[in-house]
């Protein structure tokens, strides 16, 4: 029988979700850097931290492996 880690089932969902962020991000990033479209960005940008913040909440308090995948971005 497989046993699995939830521990590091967690971080490797965790490093999904932060390379998923960061793409999210790259072109807000560039938007943010033009003064016309700061605030349009930044708003933005705001967006997907909240939504990437109830995302690692939800994987924090998963309890198995097939939450976690369901989580999966």
């Amino acid at each position: 029988m497989i046993k699995i880690n939830l521990n590091k089932a967690r971080q490797i969902a965790h490093e999904k979700r932060r390379a998923a962020r960061a793409e999210e991000f790259a072109p807000l990033d560039i938007k943010a850097t033009i003064p016309s479209e700061a605030t349009t960005a930044e708003a933005a940008r705001a967006a997907v931290r909240t939504k990437y913040g109830v995302l690692q909440d939800q994987m924090d308090a998963a309890t198995t492996v097939e939450e976690l995948k369901e989580l999966l971005p």
